[in-house]
């Protein structure tokens, strides 16, 4: 039964880490909005007309909240990687000028303090929000309430620090800096176009999970004819989800497959193991049949008997399969489980496996003559 005990013990295991780490990554994702867009510039100097983009600016943001009836928010980022420091600590780290409405749009909780308002942002108030790692790297175990830091030579005051959110394909929020898109523009960036004051991107909410494509297609179509031409990209972070979802479940089926070929050397194993069992009791197979025993009757002996050596090795396996899932889930951050349907396949195709490897066997015992098989006992 080893062999069909360690091939159920995979396969369970294996469907249960590869749905854990799909729920993963999927929760992830939901964990930074799942109803949001990201536009970007899209520079394209395959018609030499690089000059002449326009790019994102900060109107761009304006039009996209109000004139795109399936956005709920937008909020307009700018972003540069510069020195932050406080007393003898410093460190290079992102810097997003933006608006409160990014708060809602990234599920961001403010751990303390308050984060800034609309009215810090028309005064350009040299106020900062903190990420968790960012504070603990600068203020190691003191309260940065209320103290003043340098951003670029320039005073910020620290009003508050973010909820631990924790990194996800690159992006790590806890290492960030956060300051009113309106101090950014005026007094870290200082870039200026002819079409208003330029952004690194903008953020963007649906209204519900629903109206994210249809949001996306205003967007394109607003801002195309802002522009006046297609010198961006809206990415929706459902067509994320929906990738990771089809390339987790490709990849929890590919290992699923992979540790069902334990499963088919176990029957090949128990095969073996009913031929030699034909061979050692070929007396009692030839006793059986010279009192009555009919083929069949044999046949469905030895089948039986394969079956249950499977069927049990299964129901063992697929204890000990579920035992390591759960392990995995306490010892990891991955949200395994493995779905009834899993579990009642694997132990049917332990079944089939103890059917289809025992008919070989089973004939062999049953076309046994009665006579020869007495005479060589």
């Amino acid at each position: 039964m080893l062999g069909i005990v360690i091939g159920n013990a995979s396969v369970i295991a294996m469907v249960g880490i590869g749905q854990g780490a799909q729920n993963y990554t999927l929760n992830k994702l939901d964990s930074f909005g799942p109803n949001r867009l990201l536009v970007f510039s899209s520079r394209d100097d395959s018609e030499g007309f690089i000059s002449e983009q326009r790019g994102l600016v900060l109107s761009d943001a304006e039009a996209v909240k109000k004139q795109a009836s399936a956005v709920k928010s937008a909020a307009p980022v700018i972003e540069n990687n510069l020195l932050i420091s406080y007393r003898n600590n410093q460190t290079y780290t992102q810097v997003k000028g933006t608006t409160p409405a990014l708060r809602e749009i990234r599920n961001l909780m403010v751990d303390r303090g308050r984060f800034f308002d609309a009215s810090l942002m028309r005064q350009s108030s040299p106020v900062v929000v903190l990420g968790a790692e960012l504070a603990e790297k600068l203020f190691d175990r003191e309260n940065p309430i209320g103290k003043d830091i340098q951003i670029k030579n320039t005073s910020f005051q620290v009003i508050a620090v973010m909820t631990a959110k924790g990194s996800f394909a690159g992006e790590n929020e806890d290492n960030v800096a956060y300051i009113p898109i309106t101090t950014m523009a005026t007094q870290i960036d200082g870039r200026r176009s002819a079409f208003g004051t330029p952004i690194s991107h903008i953020q963007v909410a649906a209204k519900d999970k629903h109206n994210v494509r249809v949001a996306a297609f205003q967007i394109t179509n607003l801002l195309t004819r802002l522009h006046g031409r297609k010198d961006f990209v809206v990415v929706a972070n459902k067509s994320f989800q929906e990738l990771v979802s089809q390339v987790t479940g490709v990849l929890s089926l590919m290992l699923g497959a992979i540790a069902g070929v334990s499963l088919f050397v176990g029957g090949v194993g128990i095969m073996n193991i009913m031929l030699v069992s034909v061979t050692e009791r070929t007396p009692e197979i030839g006793l059986r049949k010279a009192i009555g025993a009919t083929p069949q009757a044999i046949l469905a002996q030895f089948l039986v008997e394969s079956i249950i050596l499977s069927v049990s090795g299964g129901l063992i396996g697929t204890a000990i399969g579920i035992s390591g899932v759960a392990i995995v889930g306490v010892l990891t951050p991955l949200q395994p489980s493995v779905p009834i349907a899993a579990i009642a396949l694997a132990v049917g195709i332990s079944g089939g496996v103890g059917l289809i490897f025992g008919v070989v066997p089973a004939r062999r015992a049953a076309q046994l003559d009665p006579i020869i098989a007495l005479k060589n006992s």
